[in-house]
């Protein structure tokens, strides 16, 4: 089969299209053909060599997948050949053909077509794990969200929202913010312009925001603390604004709230399971229904990697890159 390898750490064009050996479904797995798989920034950090893939995992990017099942290893049961399919992986999504653990099998949800599907399982497993599993999110609650015109973003002001919370939102600039307001985001913030520790106290009459899902890291501690309300919940899933700042325990400590900071990657096979079950029980519906749905900016054939790769790092986009074999 082929896949896309990096050979060499380093920019987009790092990423080859290449012939490599084909995957065997073990114990416990499915052989799946990939249809589409999506571009997330993990792909970008293992690509220029700061995320290597956990033991035992495809050594080739993609982190998620849609497709048909081929072949089904040792113990399989409850899919058969044939079976459409999207994937949570630890790897090997830029390629023909991938072993993926049975549990973390999600079916193509009603409405969806094939390729798009492909766009889902990253973002869905991330958010319903850390704002809903973790961080609690209830009816009634205000969620903040960093990034809301990412792939991450757009799924967790749906979601947000289906299950009856108020939704704050930092973007860069008017389209992307304009287009958090479609999804349902009942409070806009331009990161560029405002602050949006204020603008959040100011639209929340002082209280904040009961859970933050962030993507920055260092860069927003502090302040992400100062926009808590009293016993709510820091959600770290993203380092892009560093990976080291002083925290003011005292803060922490008055307002009784809590900071959890996650991966999905390097879970246990069983935790991953657990998640991919918890979406499949109560975001697959909210799909089939269109209560939720995917967002795509764009879809690239495997061959232009290297170009979706780059409009992530340039962040000009909203929603998910998807790449189509």
């Amino acid at each position: 089969m082929h896949a896309i390898t990096i050979e060499q750490p380093g920019g987009p064009e790092a990423l080859v299209w290449a012939e490599v050996p084909d995957p065997v479904a073990g114990e416990g797995e499915v052989l799946v053909e990939v249809a589409a798989s999506a571009v997330n920034r993990a792909d970008v950090l293992q690509r220029q060599g700061f995320y290597d893939p956990p033991p035992g995992a495809s050594p080739y990017p993609g982190l998620e997948c849609s497709g048909r099942i081929v072949a089904l290893g040792p113990g399989v049961s409850g899919w058969a050949v044939g079976d459409e399919v999207c994937a949570l992986l630890s790897g090997g999504g830029y390629a023909q053909r991938v072993a993926v653990p049975a549990g973390q099998l999600l079916p193509v949800p009603k409405g969806v077509d094939l390729v798009t599907a492909a766009a889902l399982p990253e973002v869905v497993a991330t958010v319903w794990s850390n704002v809903f599993m973790v961080a609690g999110l209830r009816p009634g609650g205000t969620l903040l969200v960093h990034g809301g015109s990412s792939g991450i973003g757009t799924m967790a002001i749906q979601l947000g929202k289906a299950v009856g919370a108020r939704v704050a939102v930092t973007a860069g600039g008017k389209e992307k913010l304009a287009r958090c307001a479609e999804l349902g985001a009942d409070v806009l913030i331009d990161y560029r312009e405002q602050d949006f520790v204020e603008e959040l106290r100011s639209a929340t009459g002082g209280a904040g925001a009961d859970v933050i899902l962030d993507i920055m890291g260092a860069k927003y501690l502090a302040r992400n603390l100062d926009a808590l309300a009293m016993n709510g919940r820091l959600a770290v899933i993203g380092l892009q604004g560093g990976v080291k700042a002083e925290l003011d325990l005292r803060t922490l400590l008055a307002k009784r709230a809590a900071i959890t900071a996650t991966s999905l990657r390097a879970r246990p096979l069983e935790e991953k399971a657990a998640i991919v079950a918890a979406v499949r029980e109560h975001v697959w519906p909210l799909i089939a229904a269109g209560r939720v749905h995917p967002v795509v900016h764009a879809t690239y054939p495997i061959a232009q990697a290297a170009e979706a790769h780059r409009v992530l790092e340039a962040s000009t986009h909203t929603g998910k890159l998807l790449l189509t074999l």
